[in-house]
């Protein structure tokens, strides 16, 4: 027997939200709509006891009229079992009802596993007792019922063949529970997902508040270090309003493209770093050379010094030799080199 296919009601397409608000509100008005809750297993046992009791309790104080049953009763107490078995599952289903008020996955399995073995016991009375009384009314009966080995081969075949029937519907009962445990759980971790995403997305209006004001802090950073720049006379000769542009145009870059950006920066970052790196540890030899080359400086610069003062001594007592005559015979000199240059030229001589 192949089960029903279900079948979902179309559902209208709805607008996608835009914004995480809209998002949430959908959620919250879809988390109240349609509340998700640990199915109760004692709403349909109750509503089932409480619909079949009054008929359980008519037929239990009812006694049936059929003589054998009530011979074998009274005569080898067979029906004890049954009516105990039975008792006992009213029993226990009525106090596990009262029980079921906060289920828990552990006292499900606990309550499952305890009717089924209450079940069982009920069946094996059921059937111990069917057959007793089938046996007596056959024995007792006028005329006895005598069955042929024909007719026990035909039930035999029947009972075979009900077997192989209830052995599929059980496999296909274990197979569709096993799917609903499967689809169960998975709907739970969606469940448990859609959840802790909902939880994020409550946080994500306040995140996004924070992180707008602070690219807006960003830019104003950087606007005034752009204006101190620009102050200091680093980049006097271009233009403010071009370099804010150009600056919101980068900032306005795909992402693609952002991220290229973001790496040639690396790059370039990278390559100064090892030239500052190429360069720190050409420091300490260098210092040591320009330590050398003071060292030899000194001697040189005292000498200059000594060197300047000798001549500055030297002309002044020249000048003081002489006594004012030096501008005379300067000029005198400068008399002489141009007589000769034009002799010179006059009579074709090389110097």
């Amino acid at each position: 027997m192949a089960p029903t296919p279900r079948t979902t009601p179309r559902t209208t397409p709805r607008t996608t939200p835009r914004t995480a608000e809209d998002v949430l509100a959908t959620l919250n008005a879809l988390n109240t709509e349609h509340e998700i809750t640990i199915l109760k297993l004692s709403e349909p046992i109750t509503s089932t006891v409480n619909q079949q009791d009054p008929r359980n309790s008519s037929q239990h104080h009812q006694q049936r009229t059929s003589d054998v049953s009530t011979t074998s009763t009274q005569q080898d107490g067979g029906g004890g079992g049954f009516e105990d078995a039975t008792t006992m599952m009213n029993m226990n289903m009525n106090t596990s009802m009262n029980m079921m008020t906060a289920t828990t996955p552990s006292s499900l399995e606990a309550d499952l596993t305890h009717y089924r073995e209450l079940f069982a016991k009920l069946r094996f009375s059921y059937v111990e007792q069917v057959t007793k009384e089938k046996f007596i009314r056959a024995i007792v009966g006028d005329p006895p019922l005598i069955v042929s080995p024909q007719e026990n081969a035909d039930l035999e075949r029947s009972n075979a063949a009900a077997k192989a029937a209830l052995k599929a519907l059980k496999t296909e009962v274990a197979a569709t529970v096993a799917e609903l445990e499967a689809r169960a759980r998975d709907l739970s971790r969606r469940y448990e997902g859609v959840r802790l995403e909902t939880v994020r997305l409550r946080e994500l209006p306040a995140k996004a508040a924070a992180l707008e004001a602070a690219v807006a802090r960003l830019r104003d950073e950087q606007r005034a270090q752009l204006r101190l720049l620009q102050g200091d006379g680093s980049s006097g000769d271009e233009d403010p309003e071009r370099l804010d542009a150009s600056q919101q145009a980068q900032n306005l870059l795909p992402l693609a493209r952002t991220l290229d950006l973001v790496e040639e920066k690396k790059r370039q970052r990278a390559d100064l770093d090892r030239q500052l790196e190429q360069l720190l540890s050409q420091v300490p030899r260098k210092r040591k050379e320009l330590d050398r080359l003071q060292t030899e400086l000194q001697p040189l610069e005292t000498k200059r010094q000594t060197s300047a003062a000798a001549a500055r001594e030297a002309r002044r007592r020249r000048e003081e030799a002489l006594g004012g005559v030096e501008d005379d015979l300067e000029e005198r000199g400068r008399w002489y080199r141009a007589a000769e240059a034009s002799l010179r030229q006059m009579l074709e001589l090389e110097s």
